[in-house]
Parts: C-alpha cells; structure tokens; sequence
C-alpha cells in the first residue's frame, strides 16, 4: 500500500507499546560491543539473534499486559549506505541485511503471543542523529531509498525514520516510501530547549514536513529526548500536535552532547520517567505509541504503560 494513500495506523483497545534504547541495553546491560553503535549485525551471527529475540520478547510480555498492540522495529537503524560501508556491508550485504531483519522480526511476532503486531523496518539519519545534516531532499530520498525498498520487499507492514534532525530529511524520507509503496512515519529528535537540532521549532518542522510531502507520513513521533526536553517545543493546542503520535523518551535528562561523552548509563528516575511520560502522553490528542530511547529498557516501558492507554489519557478524552 502506497504511503501516498492515507495509510494509519490501526486502532487498538490501547494503544501500542514499541521497544526501548535498544544499543544502550545491549552495550550496558548485556556487554556486548556494538562499533557504530550499530545493532544488525548481529542478525549475522545466532548467538546475536538469541540475544535481539530476548530483548524484543521482553516488550512482546510488555504489550501483553497491557493489553495493547506491539511495534516490532528492526534493528536496522544505522543499515544505510554511509555506515553499513564503515561495518564491511556492501549494497548487496545491506539489502540482504534489512531483508533478514523484517523476515526475523515476522516470525518473532508470529510466536509472541500479542494478537495485534506490526513490523516496522527502522532506518535512521544518514549522519550523525544528534547534527543537523545538509538541506537537499531530493539527495536524502535518494540515500534512503534503497533501504525502504528491502523493507517494502520483505514485507514490512511500515518503515519509521528515527533521530531525524532537519525536515529535508524526513521530507526524502516521506518521498522514497511514497517511491517503494510502504507507509513512512517520521520521528524527529529534539534538543533540551524542544526545537531540532538544527533550531527550528517543532511545530513548524511538522507543519513544514506536511506541505512539503502533502502530509505523506503516516504519523509522526518525537524520540531521543527525555520528556522535559520535548514540553518546551508542544502547544497542545495546536492542530499539528494531533500529527504526533508516538513518544520514545530517553532516560536521562542530559543533553544529547553529554550522552554522547558519558561512558556510565544514565537510567533516570524509573518512577519520575513514567509519570513524565504519561503526562506528555495525556496532553497531546493523538499519543497512542509509547516506549523508550536511550538508556530506556523493558523496566522503564513497562513502568510507562502501568496503568496508561489512550482511551484513558486526559487528551484524548
């Protein structure tokens, strides 16, 4: 189905709960080593399916509980051309890599026991998530077209752009998807003040990414922030907040410069990040995705979804 169709997300009793800061949980918590941050190459090797069938059935017993619907995302978020090549992945190499990650995913959802599960293939920014990148979307639709391709050709259900820092990024995003036939929603990263790294304001990123793609994305999310650097940038009240609906919250509150310096994990107050999370959630009409971001693991968005849903929540009443 083409993304240019007006695909949605569908509905659920409550909602759908989606996974944490996958790289951090296998580097800090489970010691594994992951050059470039990057996570798929462990889908080369059984003892690193093991381990991501673990991680992801964690959230499956997650959605279980809380009776919602469960987003199975790809653990592809650096298999792109720039940083595949840095990890010894070829176009071929990645194609096949994206490929086997929705194909892994797919039976992980068959045998998860969750009646309303969709797998998304997960991509991220070309550059660095935390630097705003250049300004030409024709060049990004370019970039990522190749990878939205192997999602669309294994059958991924959606594709979600995560970390993106500019609006012409997610604008070639949008574009390829609506290329290759699969529903792209776009997650943006904002720094402490809630604006893009790049300085322009949340709501205008939306706005603009809609009249330039004629509101092409399926849905929109904020991730990579914790929920006190997102407040700033909202105005509930406005009608592109209705555009957003998915939270992934980062653990701690330093800034995206300190987390890159930190060499311990900063998990946060577990109690105070759901709280949080919640009253970010219950203030914006159209939330019905929540889970975590760096530092985040099952703890924290098992925390986040006792108790919530979207039917519940203050804003969405």
């Amino acid at each position: 189905m083409s993304a240019s169709t007006g695909w949605r997300l569908p509905e659920t009793d409550a909602g759908w709960v989606t996974d944490g800061g996958l790289e951090t949980d296998l580097i800090f918590h489970r010691g594994l080593d992951l050059p470039d941050f990057a996570a798929f190459p462990l889908l080369d090797a059984d003892d690193g399916r093991a381990v991501l069938a673990d991680y992801y059935l964690a959230y499956a017993d997650v959605a279980a509980r809380a009776g919602a619907g469960l987003l199975l995302e790809t653990p592809t978020w650096r298999a792109n051309a720039d940083w595949g090549a840095r990890l010894g992945y070829d176009a071929h190499g990645l194609a096949r890599i994206n490929r086997d990650a929705v194909a892994f995913l797919r039976d992980l959802a068959d045998g998860s026991g969750v009646r309303d599960t969709l797998v998304v293939g997960a991509l991220g920014p070309r550059g660095d998530g935390y630097l705003a990148g250049d300004l030409d979307a024709d060049r990004y639709a370019g970039y990522h077209r190749p990878q939205l391709a192997a999602f669309a050709d294994a059958g991924a259900d959606l594709a979600t752009a995560y970390t993106l820092t500019t609006v012409a990024e997610a604008t070639g995003i949008v574009r390829a998807a609506q290329d290759v036939g699969l529903p792209v929603a776009i997650s943006f990263t904002v720094e402490t003040d809630g604006r893009l790294p790049d300085g322009t304001a949340l709501g205008a990123s939306v706005e603009s990414l809609d009249t330039a793609t004629g509101s092409g994305a399926a849905h929109l999310l904020v991730n990579c922030a914790h929920p006190d650097h997102v407040t700033p940038g909202l105005d509930p009240s406005a009608p592109w907040s209705a555009r957003i609906s998915g939270l992934r919250v980062n653990s701690s509150r330093l800034t995206h410069a300190e987390l890159d310096e930190a060499e311990e994990l900063d998990e946060g107050d577990l109690a105070e990040l759901a709280s949080g999370t919640r009253a970010l959630a219950d203030a914006l009409p159209g939330v019905r995705i929540l889970g975590g971001c760096c530092g985040t693991d099952a703890r924290h968005v098992a925390a986040i979804w006792d108790g919530w849903s979207p039917v519940a929540g203050a804003g969405h009443k």
